[in-house]
C-alpha cells in the first residue's frame, strides 16, 4: 500500500495557491487593459523618454509608432511570448509589472536598432522607471 502525501500545513499551501492565483489574474488583467489605451499609453511613454533625454532620435514620430507597435503585439502575445521577452528584465526591480517589463525590455533591446534611433541613455532602471510611471498612470486608473 502507498503512502499519502499530506502537507504539514495546508492552510499555508491553500494561502499561496490563492497570492500566486491572483498575481496570475493581475498579469492577465493588465495585458488585456493595454489593449484598450494603446495609442494613449504609447503617446506618453514615448513623450517621457524623450523629455527625460533616455531616447535620441532623429524621428519623435518614429518612437510614438514603435511604442505602440509594442503594445499591440504585448495585447495580442501569448503567454510564451512575453516570458521570452521578459526573461533577460526579471531581476531588475523587486515586484516587477509585466507590461512595464516587457516595454522596457523592448527598448532595450530592439528599439535601439531601429534606423530613427541615434541612442538610449539612462541604465535599465531609469528607463524601467521611466516607463513605469506612464504604465501606471494609465492602467491602474
Amino acid at each position: 500500500m502507498s503512502k499519502r502525501f499530506r502537507p504539514e500545513n495546508s492552510g499555508e499551501s491553500r494561502l499561496i495557491s490563492r497570492i500566486e492565483t491572483s498575481k496570475e489574474y493581475e498579469r492577465r488583467r493588465a495585458i488585456h487593459a493595454v489593449g484598450e489605451v494603446v495609442g494613449a499609453l504609447a503617446n506618453a511613454i514615448s513623450a517621457k523618454l524623450l523629455e527625460n533625454r533616455l531616447v535620441e532620435t532623429n524621428n519623435a514620430h518614429a518612437v510614438r509608432e514603435q511604442i505602440e507597435y509594442c503594445l499591440e503585439r504585448l495585447s495580442r502575445a501569448d503567454d510564451f511570448d512575453i516570458d521570452f521577452q521578459i526573461a533577460p528584465m526579471r531581476n531588475l526591480v523587486a515586484n516587477p509589472h509585466v507590461v512595464t517589463l516587457y516595454i522596457t525590455g523592448f527598448v532595450i533591446e530592439q528599439l535601439i536598432k531601429h534606423p530613427d534611433i541615434i541612442d538610449i541613455y539612462g541604465s535599465d532602471e531609469e528607463i524601467y522607471g521611466c516607463i513605469h510611471r506612464q504604465v501606471v498612470r494609465y492602467l491602474m486608473t
